[in-house]
């Protein structure tokens, strides 16, 4: 997952509303989102090389997304996959996981105690109320992408009711960041530039997924999830009350 742009506590009806890319290889193999057969309580993409995921929540409302945190100057870990971070979290088990891994950031918890931990800044801690934007960076840090989104989803929220083809909208945005906006995180400048877009597309890498998340005052979950493949998003829907 490499943008999630989300709303905590904003918006008097949905204290939870969450638009994100899930940004990957695309020879590596993932099932779409689905209510897992071995923890029925996940509705979540899977990732079938680790058995992990970017992004689900669960029957009783717990929430949880990770993204890398970028920076290839960082001493390398060959550790287990951050993708089980979010599994661990969602069924609210202590990690499994106690081995060194890469940079990450994992959002988790519930609409009563929504947290950002990152295992770059050393931190777990709960989020305030507000519209904030997270890539392969700390929690708002301030690349074009996520500034770009978080104003893209204030605006929605200000302006009428918030509707999914509305945040898609936001999360189909392919223009790229200028060169003297781009981050530094190790890579050449065409690279930096060809991942500055909200949504990616590159040879051999990109968006792969993108989702959108409702989670009403009373629980009530709607969550929608566009698979893009050969240039055609495949929709699927949930409801979970």
């Amino acid at each position: 997952m490499c943008l999630i742009a989300f709303a905590y506590k904003v918006h008097p009806g949905y204290p939870l509303i969450v638009a994100a890319n899930r940004d990957e290889f695309t020879d590596r193999a993932a099932a779409p989102a689905h209510f897992w057969t071995d923890h029925r309580v996940i509705l979540a993409g899977r990732d079938l090389k680790a058995h992990g995921t970017w992004m689900g929540i669960t029957t009783q409302g717990r929430f949880a997304a990770v993204t890398n945190f970028r920076d290839l100057r960082r001493t390398p870990v060959n550790g287990p996959s951050r993708g089980l971070l979010v599994r661990d979290a969602l069924l609210a088990e202590p990690p499994l996981i106690h081995e060194p891994m890469e940079g990450y950031n994992l959002l988790h918890g519930s609409l009563e105690d929504l947290r950002w931990r990152s295992n770059v800044a050393g931190a777990d801690v709960r989020i305030a109320p507000g519209v904030h934007g997270l890539s392969n960076a700390l929690l708002n840090t301030p690349w074009p992408k996520v500034r770009r989104a978080v104003s893209a989803m204030r605006d929605e929220l200000e302006s009428e009711e918030p509707g999914f083809d509305e945040l898609f909208r936001i999360l189909a945005d392919d223009r790229s960041a200028v060169d003297s906006e781009l981050p530094d995180t190790g890579l050449d400048i065409a690279r930096e530039r060809a991942l500055s877009s909200i949504r990616i597309d590159m040879p051999g890498y990109g968006t792969r997924c993108s989702t959108v998340i409702f989670v009403r005052n009373d629980g009530e979950v709607r969550f929608e999830e566009r698979t893009h493949a050969n240039g055609v998003a495949v929709r699927e829907r949930f409801l979970i009350r």
